[in-house]
């Protein structure tokens, strides 16, 4: 089966659903709340619990932290071992980012909608959008 990066956020209440989902149907994920190096992933809160309220300049200086290092490392390193990624909505930059990196290296990107947005004319770049999990299991 196939090696999935899902790419969301803290905040996505579909996303344990969909790995789990992902490892029954018999494929190997990334799960960036559980990294294999072991801990509950990375919050920026880690660093500091200021963090949302940084300055532009503790913001930069943050990104060389080495917390931000571990974590950056496992995740780049998870992109680099994916075959193909799911991109769960709704979810922020970085999620855009790690899914825009797969795209460009010419891996397979599905989109996952499970709640209808504002539709994204540029989510054309990616392979698929799924408003379902079956949808996202058959594009795969």
């Amino acid at each position: 089966m196939s090696k999935i990066y899902v790419a969301s956020s803290w905040r996505n209440k579909y996303y344990p659903e969909v790995v789990e989902t992902l490892r029954k149907a018999g494929h190997q994920v990334y799960d960036f709340r559980n990294p294999p190096h072991g801990g509950n992933g990375f919050r920026w809160t880690d660093i500091d619990e200021n963090a949302p309220d940084w300055s532009f300049e503790e913001y930069a200086e943050g990104l060389n932290h080495p917390l931000a290092q571990r974590q950056f490392s496992a995740d780049l390193e998870a992109l680099e071992w994916a075959d193909m990624c799911v991109l769960v909505l709704p979810c922020g930059r970085s999620a855009h980012t790690e899914a825009g990196w797969m795209a460009g290296r010419g891996k397979k990107v599905v989109v996952y909608i499970p709640e209808m947005e504002e539709p994204e004319l540029m989510y054309k770049l990616f392979d698929k959008v799924a408003g379902s999990l079956d949808d996202v299991i058959k594009a795969l």
